[in-house]
């Protein structure tokens, strides 16, 4: 028993000895990361445009063509084609009314909806996704490149409940301490939901689609504008979307023991 003891003891001071000798370095590393989606056989990327809604305070469709030809400009190695936002309500609807030709309620077509406010509202015009020839049509014009086209919801959004927040208290002594405090709060904000679809402009079909989700919410009386609030969301958004059509790095850090 006392031999174990010893050894015991003998091998936490080696140990201690050890750790006291040692010098640590932090190294700053990089981690590729894979494309989602593979356009090596594409040399240029069309922004199509998109079905929006939600807010009338900002325009969702021509600010995410907007966005996401800057970005892939500066971050892409596709080349971005500069052309006008493709009117895809239109086309959607002029789709519609051929499709229902006939098929009338009290000799009226059903109309699709003019004001997207939901996400409901949207699904009536999600079949121009689907039309292989009209984008194939697209690709020709535009010399058979990636297109990216899809929808976008950015809507207003309330939030009532219990918010948990830190408060600095102090005791009589003067020492200060951090506590949780869970106070009732009204709050307002923004939802903004894209579904990126990404189109072979070569045959039309789709490759590959993703959607994505963010939420912000502000104290109610804090006024915030619904354009700041969108370019905050995307740029939560930005990197993901990135990394479907191009390699990303991680950056880090890793401890080495000398």
């Amino acid at each position: 028993m006392t031999a174990r003891l010893v050894r015991t003891a003998c091998s936490l001071l080696a140990v201690v000895l050890t750790a006291a000798c040692t010098s640590y370095y932090e190294i700053p590393i990089e981690t590729p990361i894979r494309p989602k989606l593979d356009v090596s056989a594409f040399q240029r990327v069309l922004i199509a445009g998109f079905i929006a809604g939600g807010s009338e305070d900002v325009d969702a469709n021509l600010e995410t063509v907007r966005l996401l030809r800057s970005q892939l400009r500066t971050k892409s190695e596709l080349r971005v084609i500069d052309a006008d936002v493709l009117p895809l309500m239109d086309v959607a609807a002029e789709e519609h009314s051929v499709v229902t030709n006939g098929d009338s309620l009290n000799g009226q077509e059903p109309q699709l909806p003019s004001v997207i406010k939901e996400e409901k509202d949207l699904e009536p015009y999600e079949h121009i996704f689907a039309n292989i020839e009209y984008w194939k049509r697209i690709g020709e014009e535009y010399q058979s490149p990636l297109i990216v086209t899809g929808t976008v919801m950015f809507t207003p959004h309330a939030r009532s409940g219990f918010v948990q927040r830190e408060q600095e208290v102090y005791d009589s002594f003067g020492r200060r301490r951090v506590v949780p405090i869970r106070t009732y709060m009204e709050r307002k904000g923004f939802i903004l939901k894209p579904k990126f679809i990404f189109i072979d402009g070569r045959t039309g079909t789709t490759l590959h689609s993703e959607t994505f989700r963010e939420e912000i919410l502000y104290n109610a009386n804090q006024t915030t504008p619904a354009l700041s609030s969108y370019f905050e969301l995307m740029d939560r958004l930005i990197p993901s979307f990135l990394s479907t059509l191009s390699s990303q790095k991680i950056k880090g850090t890793r401890v080495l023991l000398k």
